[in-house]
């Protein structure tokens, strides 16, 4: 294992952590994490769709729109988005406005995704910018989270 998959369990570790607070919240345990040019954690957020009301308060959402506001920039070019969930197409397509560097994720998303499954943004000619994607990064514990959610659901 390279010393960069090594640093994704890593992060997807705390990104984990940020899904157990959404899913305590009643909220679609997501979390996501951006990272410094030099990998360290620069911004945080888990899904707050239900708290706020607002259908664009997905984790992904949250965390570009912090890291955006801290360095005064619609351009994160060397940042890398750590989330526990295969991002949805509207996250997927910020990211790439945002031109982050890479996507890493956990569980993919067969119903919602949009990068892996659906809509598949980064396999389209049209697409402006295509990020590094690195899916499946503790994939097994990020899916128990979300099973687990939707189970009380029902």
């Amino acid at each position: 294992m390279t010393l960069h998959h090594k640093q994704s369990y890593w992060k997807m570790d705390q990104a984990l952590y940020l899904a157990e607070k959404a899913f305590e919240n009643g909220e679609v345990p997501v979390g996501a994490l951006l990272l410094s040019p030099d990998h360290k954690v620069f911004a945080r957020a888990f899904n707050q769709v239900e708290t706020l009301q607002n259908p664009f308060a997905h984790a992904e959402m949250l965390v570009l729109d912090e890291a955006c506001r801290k360095i005064k920039s619609k351009r994160l070019l060397e940042y890398s988005l750590v989330v526990t969930l295969e991002p949805c197409l509207m996250c997927a397509a910020a990211a790439m406005n945002a031109r982050v560097k890479r996507i890493i994720f956990g569980a993919y998303d067969p119903k919602g995704g949009g990068i892996e499954h659906g809509a598949r943004i980064f396999s389209r000619q049209q697409t402006l910018y295509y990020p590094e994607i690195i899916g499946g990064i503790q994939e097994q514990y990020c899916q128990k989270l979300l099973r687990k959610f939707f189970i009380q659901l029902r």
